[in-house]
């Protein structure tokens, strides 16, 4: 799958939006890149496009939020946003991440995992992986790489 261009942050938020529509329940997405790269404001497109209740910002000193989806506007599910980019310092990463409880509301959530790569795989059997990168222009770019189930299906309507 060819990368996305996203040359603003509202290039990132509508692509996050448009990914929301071939995402449901039970599904894990694995986002990576650095700092300033945009993992945070495509979750914001995410939640936007599930309809979530509440404003999406960096769990980085919580770790993990759930939002609840709108009973109104939602789609029905809710989205779990975690960051584990300060459990790459803790002696045991895994175990950290085990006690945020994500194996418990996978099945019914969507899931976001900012920095999670190589603590969170084992959750579900397949998930979405983005890497997001940014240019010296500011334009992110957004490479997709589906792991398993139907995942490249899906993304095929995103093209």
């Amino acid at each position: 799958m060819s990368p996305f261009d996203l040359p603003t942050v509202a290039d990132t938020h509508a692509f996050g939006r448009r990914l929301a529509q071939v995402l449901r329940a039970g599904d894990l997405v694995l986002l990576t890149g650095p700092l300033g790269a945009g993992k945070t404001a495509l979750t914001q497109g995410i939640g936007a496009g599930l309809g979530v209740l509440g404003g999406i910002t960096s769990p980085t000193f919580v770790i993990a939020r759930v939002h609840r989806p709108d009973p109104v506007a939602g789609l029905g599910v809710a989205l779990v946003h975690a960051d584990a980019y300060r459990l790459g310092a803790a002696n045991d990463p895994r175990a950290e991440i085990d006690d945020l409880d994500l194996d418990a509301s996978v099945e019914e959530s969507v899931t976001v995992v900012e920095w999670g790569e190589g603590l969170v795989e084992q959750l579900v059997d397949a998930h979405l992986w983005i890497r997001l990168d940014r240019r010296d222009d500011d334009t992110r770019v957004a490479a997709l790489a589906p792991v398993g189930g139907d995942w490249a299906q899906r993304l095929a309507t995103l093209s």
